[in-house]
């Protein structure tokens, strides 16, 4: 049946002249039938790309309002309509307009997890591949991060001479790791390297043999002739590296590392979105493009 449905996104998927874009969270048989996978940077440099007449994205909200952006011309379709992200809407574009009204020096740094409607509010936009790049060649030394705390004092820990102030914000899946968590995964795999996002909290982080974005996690796998490893992000990610490397070892860090609304998306979904009688399509004006789009070039431009 997987099979089955597989060739008719394939078929469909030509005859539409579409593109499908996927996270690395979403399902195997998902990315499968994928043109690219990757994480938040790797989609987002994707999308700007784009050759063909319409974009499906298998992921969140977000995400899509992001290839939207980045692509204006195209036709985008997010496949499983109601996929969100707690942590991009955790703040709201008022609360940054009133911060930059009272603190004028300060440049707004905005995780790619956050609405349109805060990237129009945003100097910078980052993600977690791409942030220690582009706050590294900002020219500002005043910086406000939000919306993940875990991230930002990722970043702020590497840039002591930078003034960044943080908000309580976060990935509710990475955040509510802890220490001992690792600890634990450590003491069962004690021969296996402990790789993390640095969503994590920084106790989790200090554990870790590596910290890096889901695509920077999978490229040191890639360049480590190591046997065992264990994942501290979305459990996918484990999944889709045993896969790739069946000789090595994969263990999830924790098995409640799972992003329900990354799981929203199923391969129905996609399949509908590509009939017409499924997905959302993601609809801005030009003037809202235009606002949104700005820190995001500016993360393309600085991520050197």
């Amino acid at each position: 049946m997987i099979n089955d449905i597989q060739e008719k996104i394939l078929k469909l998927k030509k005859e539409k002249n579409c593109c499908i874009l996927a996270h690395s969270y979403v399902a195997k048989e998902i990315t499968e039938v994928a043109d690219f996978v990757g994480d938040s940077f790797q989609l987002s440099a994707a999308a700007k790309n784009v050759d063909k007449e319409m974009i499906l994205f298998c992921g969140v909200h977000f995400m899509a309002e992001t290839a939207k952006i980045l692509s204006p011309d195209k036709k985008v379709v997010l496949a499983a309509p109601h996929a969100g992200c707690p942590m991009a809407e955790q703040f709201t574009p008022d609360e940054v307009v009133k911060f930059k009204n009272e603190h004028p020096d300060y440049a707004v740094v905005s995780y790619i997890n956050t609405t349109a409607a805060l990237k129009c509010v945003t100097d910078v936009c980052v993600t977690s591949a791409s942030a220690l790049n582009v706050v590294g060649n900002m020219e500002e030394e005043n910086i406000l991060f939000i919306p993940d705390i875990n991230l930002g004092s990722y970043v702020k820990e590497n840039f002591p001479q930078k003034n960044i102030v943080l908000w309580n914000g976060g990935c509710p899946v990475h955040g509510r790791m802890t220490s001992a968590d690792a600890e634990k995964a450590k003491s069962l795999h004690p021969d296996a390297l402990l790789l993390v996002h640095p969503e994590c909290p920084p106790e989790v982080c200090e554990k870790a043999d590596y910290i890096g974005s889901t695509g920077g996690i999978m490229k040191y796998v890639d360049e480590h002739n190591h046997d065992e490893y264990i994942i501290g992000t979305e459990i996918s990610i484990a999944e889709l590296l045993s896969y790739k490397y069946p000789d090595k070892k994969f263990y999830p860090m924790h098995k409640g590392l799972i992003c329900p609304d990354m799981k929203e998306t199923t391969l129905m979904d996609v399949y509908k979105a590509l009939l017409g009688t499924g997905g959302l399509e993601i609809e801005m004006s030009d003037e809202y493009i235009k606002k949104a789009s700005g820190c995001i070039n500016r993360m393309l431009e600085l991520n050197k």
